[in-house]
């Protein structure tokens, strides 16, 4: 996983990296299913809705980041089981998929990346004449 520092002119992390470093991320759980087609990829973020989500392809690497949205309570939490971070996981890709093609959608805290599979790469049938 690549780590990447923001940092201001004066070369110090900015306010906002500072509150991602206490926090830390969270790998979100993932299957990744295989078809004829392509692959799709399902990783579950609950709380995270589509406005929080980005997901980044840099090269052959897909990042996904997804950020909670948690209003403050309005009385004195007793007892947290859940954590209060964001999500972020990165992939390397396979050259056979047709990175110009790839999809998203959020679902429910669930979020579904088609990805789909180069012609090149796909089986076929050659007719024999």
């Amino acid at each position: 996983m690549n780590n990447t520092v923001t940092t201001t002119q004066e070369n110090r992390p900015t306010r906002e990296v500072r509150q991602q470093e206490r926090r830390g991320w969270i790998q979100p759980q993932v299957n990744i299913i295989e078809s004829r087609e392509g692959y799709v990829l399902e990783a579950e973020m609950p709380g995270v809705s589509k406005d929080g989500l980005e997901v980044l392809l840099e090269g052959n690497e897909l990042t996904i980041v997804g950020r909670r949205t948690s209003e403050a309570p309005q009385a004195r939490l007793v007892y947290r089981e859940s954590a209060d971070r964001d999500y972020r996981r990165t992939f390397e890709l396979d050259p056979a998929i047709d990175t110009g093609r790839i999809t998203a959608r959020m679902d429910n805290g669930i979020l579904y990346l088609e990805l789909p599979k180069s012609e090149r790469v796909k089986p076929r049938k050659i007719t024999v004449e």
